[in-house]
């Protein structure tokens, strides 16, 4: 029996992972619930999983909860407030699933990569803020190291012991391999017309053709600024030099990841689009469970397309390589820009162009800034980045 704590429970990967883990009550259970403060969907999780632990990073919306939890016969510590998170984040369980979304996760999953025995590695910002930190953290812990997304850990499944062990993953590099190639299914606006971008709505920014995510990051699909970030957090996770580092366009999102060997051999890793997949793969390595997800059925798809982004269509992305090739501070400069020209596109006040614009006049402005070498330095460059962004917010406004 394997306790979990599930940081960021109530967003898609937080579900995606207490289903798997609910499919196997003799193999995992539920210390510590945390979110940043969707209260009633975490009683509801209290009530079914019987954490030891809930913690709400909000602390305004944190009044009655403990009562709450009474009620649905839950006896849950409530922690409340970011500090606490941190805490609770910190505190030694077998697995530690980190699904906190944005610069919000930093703090708590680096806590967690100082104390967890395995971190299973959803908040893609922890390393684009501060990658070469958080790499140090888990070698100095040993702790080990799985990736959630699904294009890392379809890597992960294709590499060899060597690149991949479960115990050295963070950095550890890729003997034999040309390139590892990330795939993206292009988001709604792969065949839009580029004239028409200026008036998507945030609605249909997030109608995401294949995959069930949050608002915030199914902007970040169709932008492609995700599968930007993506190839910076390979860059750290298995030591690859930016040169090595290449996306397809994949419309069938079945193919999530390649990796290109130099025999001229290229492995694969195939699965419908469901988040169940890497999640269980990664609760269980070296093992295999179920995990929920229907099977693969290749000849009903019929077929697999592939083709190169589109630098016009895709700016964003051309950015992040931009930021992986600077080094430096320059992906925790992007990922702040990025989070506010997010929210303020999704708030109404910008244009989904607006994006892409915002993000490079900041990364222009900031993106000379050396690397974070601490945790309060992370956070005083992402905080110099988004004040640049909302005054390029007002750019756009006037």
């Amino acid at each position: 029996m394997k306790t979990i704590s599930i940081l960021g429970a109530t967003g898609s990967i937080g579900a995606s992972t207490l289903d798997v883990v609910g499919r196997h009550p003799d193999r995992y259970r539920v210390h510590t619930l945390a979110a940043h403060g969707s209260v009633d969907r975490l009683v509801e999780l209290a009530g079914r999983h019987r954490p030891e632990v809930v913690a709400i990073a909000d602390g305004r919306r944190a009044t009655g909860v403990e009562s709450r939890l009474r009620a649905v016969g839950s006896t849950a510590r409530v922690a409340v407030g970011s500090d606490e998170l941190v805490e609770v984040a910190a505190m030694p369980v077998d697995l530690v699933m980190a699904a906190i979304v944005g610069a919000a996760g930093l703090a708590p999953t680096l806590a967690a990569a100082r104390t967890a025995g395995t971190l299973l590695l959803a908040n893609k910002e922890a390393i684009v803020m501060a990658g070469r930190l958080f790499i140090d953290s888990c070698r100095r812990s040993g702790v080990t190291l799985l990736p959630i997304d699904s294009e890392h850990n379809a890597l992960f499944q294709c590499l060899p012991p060597a690149g991949a062990g479960a115990r050295g993953l963070a950095g550890s590099g890729c003997a034999g391999v040309r390139r590892l190639i990330l795939t993206a299914s292009g988001g709604p606006f792969r065949r839009r017309a580029l004239a028409t971008l200026d008036v998507v709505t945030p609605e249909e920014a997030c109608a995401h053709p294949n995959w069930s995510m949050g608002r915030k990051i199914s902007v970040d699909s169709a932008t492609m600024m995700n599968k930007g970030f993506e190839l910076i957090e390979a860059h750290f996770l298995f030591a690859m030099p930016p040169g090595q580092l290449d996306v397809l366009i994949h419309p069938q999102s079945i193919v999530h990841s390649l990796v290109e060997y130099i025999d001229g051999s290229t492995l694969a890793q195939l699965g419908n689009p469901d988040m169940r997949v890497p999640i269980a793969h990664a609760l269980a390595h070296p093992e295999r469970i179920d995990s929920g997800a229907a099977a693969l059925d290749l000849a009903r798809i019929g077929r697999l397309e592939f083709e190169l982004p589109d630098p016009a269509r895709f700016p964003c992305l051309a950015l992040a390589r931009e930021a992986l090739v600077s080094g430096g501070g320059a992906p925790c400069v992007l990922n702040a820009a990025n989070e506010v020209a997010v929210a303020r596109f999704l708030g109404g006040r910008i244009r989904f162009t607006d994006i892409a614009r915002i993000n490079a006049a900041v990364l222009a402005a900031l993106g000379s800034a050396p690397a974070p070498a601490t945790l309060a330095e992370a956070v005083r460059l992402d905080a110099q980045a988004r004040e640049a962004a909302d005054a390029q917010v007002e750019v756009s406004l006037t």
